[in-house]
């Protein structure tokens, strides 16, 4: 008797598959962490075969890191866009603490697993979350340096902490349970933040 799963399921392109197979892999990774997550819970999750599975991911840290880098890209290219989308900057701090924000109200899984890893001391995965950090501080020191006309070093370490500041509110306030509305926490760290960057005098 065949093996071969015949449903449509099974003939969904190779991009829908895999969408769906991180999907799953997200919702098991960050209830029960990477060490516990199970390849068969996740594959029973996703209604695939666990061979299926491995045709697609041949280890679970190969697919924990699919899933990292899928967010990691979604969440980096929010903060860009959010400080490149005015050339006010004040209008700019707000639009980059707002996309943290608005990042974890919509994928607030995703959000404790970048955050809240078991894994956080795994070479690749702490290179990869680095490597977050790095890019969306750039982003934020580049106009830092134009406007201030502070060195690249100093500006990169003003981003670094701006990004790192909104990083840790947005997850004091996904821990909280959203206590708070969105809005009333962006505008919170938005003026703190404000305050403290506009400090700087302009070049």
């Amino acid at each position: 008797m065949s093996n071969v799963d015949t449903t449509n399921k099974a003939r969904l392109p190779r991009d829908e598959r895999r969408a769906l197979l991180l999907s799953a892999a997200l919702e098991v990774f960050t209830a029960a962490g990477y060490h516990s997550a199970a390849m068969d819970e996740i594959a029973d999750r996703a209604n695939v075969s666990k061979p299926v599975l491995y045709q697609h991911f041949p280890s679970k840290l190969e697919l924990y890191l699919a899933v990292l880098d899928l967010h990691i890209d979604s969440l980096v290219f929010e903060i860009q866009k959010a400080i490149a989308s005015t050339p006010d900057n004040k209008d700019r701090v707000h639009a980059t603490v707002d996309a943290y924000f608005a990042f974890i109200e919509r994928e607030g899984e995703a959000f404790r697993l970048l955050f809240e890893s078991d894994m956080s001391v795994e070479p690749q995965v702490h290179e990869r979350l680095s490597r977050m950090t790095y890019d969306c501080a750039a982003a934020a020191s580049a106009v830092i340096a134009i406007d201030t006309g502070l060195s690249k070093e100093a500006s990169m370490l003003l981003g670094v902490g701006m990004i790192g500041y909104a990083q840790v509110t947005a997850r004091h306030w996904l821990e909280r349970d959203s206590k708070l509305s969105r809005q009333e926490a962006v505008t919170l760290v938005y003026n703190l933040m404000w305050r403290g960057i506009s400090g700087f005098p302009r070049s």
